[in-house]
């Protein structure tokens, strides 16, 4: 991608959104089977020039999805496998010194591409995460004391497995807020589940069938007009005062010691925006908001310690806190 992403006013209209969304979902979900939700999640946050962060235990095909999506967008992508002793300057590059010029030069590191596959990401200790936060919040990067600018539409594709697991670091609160979304990964409904041993039982292709059946489907420009579409699409006045009643009920549960912000709020209509659209929209709905409350919202919560030892997650108190918010009609 080039600069032409925040040139030009021009933008796209809310049926060629749908359209293209709907693309995107078919081709995926031809290779990623019964994970139709997520695919639709990780195309909003794509669109709402969020980054993503899929959860869920190993063999849930969190890095197939993120690869699937990856491949609908016509742009340069790039792929990390966190690992322990990965270090800040395997992300973001370093100085080398070349014996032909006899000076050092720039080595750029990974996270100069457009849309940036961060395998495990919870693999790898605090110091190294860390080395994402300038690029996902300001997308640049500062390199040996010099800020240098990344992709105007750098994306963050994350994967982790749940934090029980042997050899995982959580993530620290500053890094889960550069997030969109978190989204959990199931496993799939037993009829999905079938059919994806059917298809995949006498050999490991799933990969291959990405560079098969998943063609692109949005370019630099395309990605341009549709981020600048959906700033157009309509949130009413209860739309927004329902979302306001849902960041102050969670300020006021006994259940949580931080509850959600306001830019967790702007996030949420973004998000909802962008839903909206995808679905052929240009205005957000009640149903937007609920729908995506816990994957733009909840992993920006911190749970009290009784709830905790409950065995209470914050997905799981937000869900209930979500049913005692009256909704506006």
């Amino acid at each position: 991608m080039t600069d032409d992403i925040v040139a030009g006013p021009e933008t796209a209209d809310i049926d060629e959104c749908g359209r293209l969304g709907s693309s995107a979902v078919a081709g995926i979900s031809s290779v990623v089977i019964g994970q139709e939700r997520v695919v639709r999640l990780l195309l909003t946050a794509l669109i709402a020039r969020g980054h993503a962060l899929l959860e869920g235990a190993p063999g849930t095909a969190k890095t197939l999805l993120a690869r699937c999506v990856a491949r609908t967008v016509d742009a340069r992508f790039k792929r990390i496998q966190f690992t322990p002793d990965l270090m800040p300057s395997d992300i973001v590059g370093t100085h080398i010194f070349d014996p032909r010029s006899q000076d050092f030069v720039v080595r750029e590191g990974p996270i100069f591409t457009d849309v940036l596959l961060a395998d495990e990401i919870n693999r790898t200790p605090p110091k190294t995460q860390a080395a994402l936060l300038e690029a996902m919040e300001e997308r640049r990067v500062t390199l040996d004391g010099t800020a240098r600018e990344i992709s105007p539409f750098f994306t963050v594709f994350a994967t982790q497995n749940p934090l029980e697991f042997e050899g995982t670091y959580p993530l620290p609160e500053a890094q889960l807020d550069r997030f969109l979304m978190k989204i959990r990964i199931e496993h799939p409904e037993p009829e999905a589940e079938v059919e994806v041993l059917r298809r995949y039982a006498y050999s490991d292709s799933s990969h291959d069938e990405v560079r098969e059946k998943v063609k692109p489907v949005f370019d630099a420009a395309t990605l341009a007009r549709l981020a600048r579409t959906i700033t157009l699409v309509h949130c009413e006045d209860k739309i927004l005062r329902y979302v306001q009643a849902v960041l102050a009920t969670t300020r006021s549960s006994r259940a949580l010691v931080v509850g959600a912000s306001t830019r967790s709020g702007l996030h949420l209509l973004q998000a909802a925006r962008a839903w909206a659209a995808l679905d052929g929209r240009d205005f957000v709905s009640p149903d937007d908001i609920k729908e995506l409350a816990i994957p733009v919202v909840a992993h920006r919560l911190i749970l009290h310690a009784d709830a905790q030892v409950d065995g209470l997650s914050a997905e799981q108190v937000l869900e209930a806190l979500l049913d005692h918010v009256e909704v506006p009609r």
